[in-house]
Order: structure tokens, then C-alpha cells, then sequence
């Protein structure tokens, strides 16, 4: 690697601070089993003066849903979970589906399947108001934090699942593509296959082997100081933000929750998570500790979209790519307007974290911040800009 022009993402990064975009970012560069680069921009928390740093905790969100995957995986490779079983063989909220088609509930012809739940093709959904079935899951988690707040009645991770399950789905599972709460769905499944909690599972299986020791569903009291402060950027400038998202999180990542999100639960660090990408690019090993076997590795890193799904996976940041198993997994780098090679694949999150790995290259990275919404896609093609810009044979 070209550590020179590696040294390009902290000028890219700087820029965004001092424009007052984001208070802070830091990045990893690996190359096979090793960090080649980091670099910290900007402030953690601006009210309190903090500064970004390495050992920054920072909210995944949606890049907790790759470590779903890889659990889901454990087990399957272990027998004790099949691709192709119905995920009501597990959670009894999802036996006697019915589709939502214009006012009607119709039942549907065939279970969702743990790889449907994977490929985010079972038909569930994330509460939106923008569409109907969107609608009516977002009335009900609106209901579900009611409950909460008023009664303090919190769902553990099996219960919330079977909430996803009970409500209409959008589409005949396996036709078409939606992002949804499926990775919440597949953290239960774990649940009730391993009789562990989700997060005790993660933790025996993956944390505690890795050497994982800041990744978690919440952050304990004595960690606080590096727990990173979240940004909302409007009206010009950027504001403190709380939230638990209305994604079934709750207490704000401050207490351990009762429901686990497999979506979009965990926090992390750049030293954590850069073992997940080791892991990837080490096919199932990092650091000498295999987690997963070399076809499961195989696996993953495949595009499961059919024809049919195709059309539905339309999102403007994932041209070029495909999807499975809870990833985007990278066909024509030209349509997606950066450097890249076939083969790529990773996930981001809503507060503008982003991992990709290249088993080609044997290439990753780890880039975390904290705003709302992220800070654009733009900023994730000029850091793959450069970072495959740097690569040397």
C-alpha cells in the first residue's frame, strides 16, 4: 500500500469537520492481517471537549448486521440451522403469514426462509410511512414504545421478533427485495437455536475468541468516557442527538437492553470491528482463531439476488452491487462512479459508519462517525477512491 497517498483520507476528512459537516471520523486500513493505517479527525463529543480517538466507541447500527450474519452461519455450518428451513419452525409469529394487497390480508403460499431473512427477501419490513405495509409496521413499534414508556412492558429479542412476524408482509417471500427488520428476526433465531441470549452468544462465539472486548449492546457505565456523542446537522449546524431510532432499541445504548437487536444493536471500536473485517478477509480466521470454515466464507461473500428481486433493489448508493447474507456484494464497480473490484462486499450504518472488504485485494476498511443519515455517499466513493488508489503490486 501507498501509505503516502493513504494520508489523503485524513486531508478528505478534515475537510468535512471544518466545514462544520461532521465533529469527527476516524478510519482502519487493513491489508491481509494487518492495519497499514488510522488516522482520527475532529471531536468525539464537542459539548464535553472530547476528542475523536482510536479507542472511540462509536453506535454501529446497521454495520451490527454483518456479525448477525457471521452468527447465523456458525450455526448452520454446525447443523443445528438450515438455510432453506421456515423461520416458523422458530418463531411461532411468523406460522400463518399473511400479505398486505391493498386493504386485503391474503395468506401466503410458502414460509419465509432463514436465507430469505438473509437476503432480506422474507418480505418484513422496516417501519416507513412512505408506503402502506411501511405504515402499519410503524404504528405498531410507535405502540410498542407506548408500552414501554407507560409500562415499562420491554420484549426480550424472541418476543420482539414474533411482533415482526405477527404483522402483515409487503410481498410473497422470496419475489422481491426490501431492507427490513429481517437481521433483527435472525438475532432471535440464534436466541432460541443456541438457548443463549443474543448477546451472550455473539460474546462466546465471536467477541471473547476475537479479543473483542468493547462490542457490546450497550456501554457500561466505567466506558462512558469514550462513548462518541451523536449529531443531528440542521439549520447550518450540528446538534446533540439522542434517539433510540424507533427501531425497538432502547435506553440509548446506555443500559443492557432486553432486546437484542441483530440489526442494529451493537457498539463497537475501530480495533473491534477491524477484527470482523480480519475475519472476513482471513476466510473465517483472524489473528489465528478460526470462527467459520472456508466454504461458509465462500458463501457469504456471494450475490444471492435473483432476476425477480433484482428490480427491487434499486437504492442509488448500491449500484453496481448485489446483496446476501445482510451485505452488499460488489458486480460492476464503474455503476456504483468508484474504484473497486468485483467480489467486494461489507455494510454501512445510519449514523455514517462503513466497512467494505475485498478478498481480492485482500483490502478492508473500518470508517466511523456519528451523524444522523451519515454524511453522504459521496464521502464512501472518495474514500474507496483512495484507498484503492493506494494499492501497489
Amino acid at each position: 500500500m501507498n501509505i503516502d497517498n493513504l494520508k489523503n483520507l485524513e486531508s478528505f476528512m478534515k475537510k468535512s469537520v471544518d466545514r462544520g459537516e461532521i465533529a469527527g471520523s476516524s478510519i482502519s486500513v487493513i491489508s491481509g492481517d494487518t492495519e497499514v493505517y488510522r488516522t482520527a479527525v475532529g471531536m468525539a463529543d464537542i459539548e464535553k471537549g472530547i476528542p475523536m480517538q482510536s479507542d472511540t466507541i462509536f453506535r454501529c447500527y446497521s454495520m451490527t448486521k454483518p456479525v448477525t450474519s457471521i452468527a447465523v452461519m456458525t450455526l448452520v455450518e454446525k447443523g443445528l440451522l438450515g438455510l432453506s428451513d421456515p423461520v416458523s419452525m422458530y418463531l411461532d409469529g411468523f406460522k400463518n403469514q399473511k400479505i398486505y394487497d391493498e386493504g386485503r390480508l391474503i395468506p401466503v403460499k410458502q414460509d419465509a426462509t432463514i436465507q430469505q431473512l438473509l437476503d432480506m427477501t422474507a418480505g418484513c419490513v422496516y417501519p416507513d410511512m412512505s408506503y402502506p405495509v411501511g405504515a402499519l409496521m410503524q404504528e405498531r413499534i410507535d405502540e410498542f414504545y407506548r408500552e414501554l414508556y407507560d409500562n415499562g412492558c420491554e420484549p426480550d429479542t424472541v418476543e420482539f421478533a414474533n411482533i415482526i412476524g405477527q404483522m402483515p408482509l409487503e410481498f410473497e417471500p422470496g419475489t422481491r427485495w426490501r431492507y427490513s427488520l429481517c437481521a433483527d428476526v435472525l438475532g432471535a433465531i440464534v436466541m432460541k437455536v443456541s438457548g443463549m441470549t443474543y448477546g451472550d452468544y455473539l460474546k462466546k462465539t465471536i467477541f471473547e475468541p476475537l479479543g473483542m472486548c468493547d462490542t457490546d449492546f450497550f456501554v457500561p457505565e466505567e466506558k462512558l468516557g469514550r462513548f462518541s456523542q451523536s449529531y443531528l446537522y440542521e439549520d447550518g449546524k450540528l446538534n446533540p442527538w439522542s434517539s433510540d431510532h424507533m427501531l425497538g432499541l432502547t435506553h440509548n445504548f446506555l443500559k443492557k437492553p432486553k432486546f437484542e437487536s441483530g440489526g442494529a444493536g451493537l457498539v463497537s471500536t475501530l480495533d473491534d470491528y477491524g477484527k470482523i473485517v480480519k475475519l472476513f478477509l482471513g476466510c473465517g480466521c483472524c489473528d489465528g482463531v478460526r470462527i467459520y470454515g472456508e466454504k461458509v466464507a465462500e458463501f457469504m461473500q456471494e450475490d444471492h439476488l435473483t432476476d425477480e428481486n433484482r428490480p427491487y433493489y434499486d437504492w442509488e448508493s448500491l449500484r453496481g452491487y448485489g446483496y446476501g447474507n445482510l451485505m452488499r456484494h460488489m458486480i460492476k464497480p464503474y455503476e456504483n462512479g468508484c474504484l473497486g473490484t468485483p467480489g467486494e462486499y461489507g455494510w454501512d450504518g445510519f449514523l455514517g459508519t462503513y466497512m467494505f472488504v475485498d478478498p481480492d485485494e485482500d483490502l478492508g476498511i473500518v470508517y466511523a462517525l456519528q451523524k444522523c443519515g451519515g454524511n453522504g455517499f459521496r464521502d464512501h466513493q472518495i474514500i474507496k477512491n483512495i484507498v484503492y488508489g493506494s494499492v501497489e503490486y
